[in-house]
């Protein structure tokens, strides 16, 4: 008795892939293009990118600000605070950017 393609059961590879789909418990291979970015969109990450370098900019300069009149030192802390900020704006986006780290 000799068998064809079309009469041979499955691997159990396959059947094993088949059964982790249908729960759930392989995702889809993800598309090239989100597979560089982890998944997320150009758009999605250059919004954050500005969201993060803006709002570091904001709270250093308004705490540098708040202590230039809190202690009579103007201009030297709003100064210090628009570098701290942007220096703080600049790693979160440089943490954003940077290799993942695999999951534990």
């Amino acid at each position: 008795m000799t068998e064809t393609k079309g009469d041979r059961e499955p691997s159990f590879e396959d059947r094993l892939r088949v059964a982790r789909t249908k729960q759930g418990l392989d995702k889809p291979a993800p598309t090239s293009a989100s597979a560089d970015m982890g998944g997320r969109s150009a758009m999605g990450i250059g919004l954050r990118v500005g969201v993060e370098l803006v709002s570091a900019m904001i709270v250093g300069v308004g705490l540098g600000w708040f202590f230039d009149r809190w202690l009579h030192t103007t201009p030297f802390l709003l100064i210090l605070g628009v570098l701290l900020g942007g220096g703080a704006g600049v790693a979160n986006v440089w943490r954003l950017m940077g290799p993942k780290k695999p999951p534990a």
